[in-house]
Parts: structure tokens; C-alpha cells; sequence
């Protein structure tokens, strides 16, 4: 089960959980390239190749942030991330949590400052608009599996 990011635009359409992960948009490299990319400003160089998943959040930033890095749309999230490894991509940018997962399942793949992403962004259950009790319930059973630590079991199990 996983979420997904809150914006303003998706709030307009559908109900979304309380956020249950502060986080923001990060680089994802091959390690030994970590030391390159460390800011935005690393990143919008004309020899460096992004790539990026189409239509979203990771997107949207890409190209509001990278005038003269070449971006490339990558249509198949499975085998993205070995783009990269592969050498046919410099980074991907992605949601913090997302490269941390990335990073631990992809040897060779390093997130680069992941806790200190390059935006903010919380991550959220997205639910059917309208449906108040259903997303009480949702919200609800979030703050007990926070506050009993099971969230935090099951994300040290997938992340860390």
C-alpha cells in the first residue's frame, strides 16, 4: 500500500488521507556520481541527462526547475531506475521516500539527500471525494498505527 503527493491540483478531485510522510523531491544517481548532484543548480547543466516518468508530480518539477539539462520521458516506471545504472541517464528526481526505497533494492543507486529534498512534499492516501466517514476512518487508523509504532515497523522493514 503505498501514497502518493499531495497537491492543491489532485486536492480539487479527490480527498486524501492526512499526510503520514513529510518529504520532497530528490536525485537519484549511480553512487559513484553522488558527489556531482548535490543541488539544483548541480543538476541544470547541458551535459546532464534527467529522465523522468511521465505525466506527474517528479515531471512537473523536473521542468520547472532544469532549463539546460537534457530531459528525457521514460514511459515504463518498472525499469526506469536501470536506465540510470545502465549509464543512459545521469539521475531521476523522485519523492524522497522514493529513492530511499530505490536505493536499497537497486545496488549501485544512491539517493542524494533524501532527508533534505529539494522541495517539500508530504505524502498521503489518495480516497474518493466525498466519502467524509471513510476518510475519518483512514485518518484514524494512520494515527493509531503512528502511535502504536507499527508504521514504524513497517517502514524500517521497506526503507531503511
Amino acid at each position: 500500500m503505498g501514497g502518493i503527493s499531495v497537491t492543491l491540483d489532485r486536492q480539487k478531485k479527490v480527498f486524501f488521507s492526512a499526510p503520514y510522510l513529510v518529504n520532497g523531491k530528490a536525485p537519484i544517481v549511480r553512487c559513484a556520481d553522488k558527489a556531482k548532484f548535490q543541488s539544483v543548480a548541480d543538476i541544470d547543466k547541458p551535459e546532464t541527462r534527467v529522465i523522468v516518468n511521465p505525466g506527474g508530480t517528479n515531471e512537473r518539477f523536473v521542468r520547472a526547475n532544469f532549463k539546460q539539462a537534457k530531459i528525457e520521458v521514460f514511459p515504463d516506471n518498472v525499469t526506469i531506475f536501470d536506465q540510470i545504472l545502465a549509464g543512459k541517464a545521469d539521475l531521476m528526481i523522485a519523492e524522497s521516500i522514493e529513492v530511499k526505497v530505490q536505493e536499497k533494492a537497486k545496488p549501485g543507486l544512491c539517493a542524494v539527500n533524501p532527508d533534505e529534498p529539494l522541495q517539500y512534499g508530504e505524502m498521503g492516501y489518495m480516497l474518493p471525494r466525498g466519502d467524509a466517514t471513510f476518510k475519518a476512518f483512514v485518518d484514524q487508523w494512520l494515527h493509531l498505527a503512528k502511535a502504536t509504532g507499527e508504521f514504524a515497523k513497517i517502514y524500517d522493514q521497506f526503507v531503511r
